[in-house]
């Protein structure tokens, strides 16, 4: 079944059906850009993805890949952690994603922590619009991830059950990996 045979896959087909022209969504991880760039086409030219990251070379990997696809402008490029979101974001948002982890071809010693990860939720949450949807991937195979994941999952299932419906899937056939959790409004 090709909806769940890769989790960025299955991110995108949950929200291909929830977002439209014009809706503000984050992008908590930025990373190479491959999200942003999906979160741009979703969109569309109304409306606006808040690309976070805190290294200056994903921003720099992200923009490029967007501005050959002419999908730059409906970015608004963040170099801060997505704990800060507050500072950046003021309006209410349709989505979010943020996947846990390290840049991919990066430096794996820069990774994304529970506390960060754990507020950004805080924040994404009170911004959330109604129908809304929230992703995070987690990833648990490099040093710190699966302490992370349990941390973030233990926040997410202590939500209230009649505001939010977490949802979490997971391959338990296939060793270490990563589990996704989406979280409706």
């Amino acid at each position: 079944m090709k909806l769940l045979v890769k989790n960025t896959h299955t991110v995108f087909e949950v929200l291909k059906e929830i977002l439209k022209e014009g809706d503000k969504v984050v992008d908590a991880t930025t990373g190479n850009g491959n999200d942003t760039l999906n979160l741009a086409q979703l969109v569309g030219s109304s409306g606006r993805v808040y690309a976070f990251d805190i290294q200056e070379q994903a921003l720099q990997n992200a923009k490029e890949k967007l501005e050959l696809e002419g999908l730059e402008r409906r970015v608004q490029w963040i170099l801060d952690s997505h704990a800060n979101l507050s500072i950046y974001v003021k309006q209410k948002i349709k989505a979010m994603i943020m996947n846990l982890g390290y840049l991919p071809r990066g430096d794996e010693s820069i990774i994304t922590k529970s506390e960060s990860s754990i507020e950004c939720l805080r924040e994404a949450l009170g911004l959330l619009e109604e129908n809304g949807v929230i992703s995070v991937v987690g990833y648990v195979e490099h040093p710190g991830g699966a302490e992370e994941v349990r941390e973030v999952e233990g926040f997410l299932a202590g939500l209230d059950s009649k505001v939010y419906q977490v949802v979490k899937i997971s391959k338990p056939n296939q060793g270490k990996s990563p589990i996704s959790y989406f979280i409706f409004s």
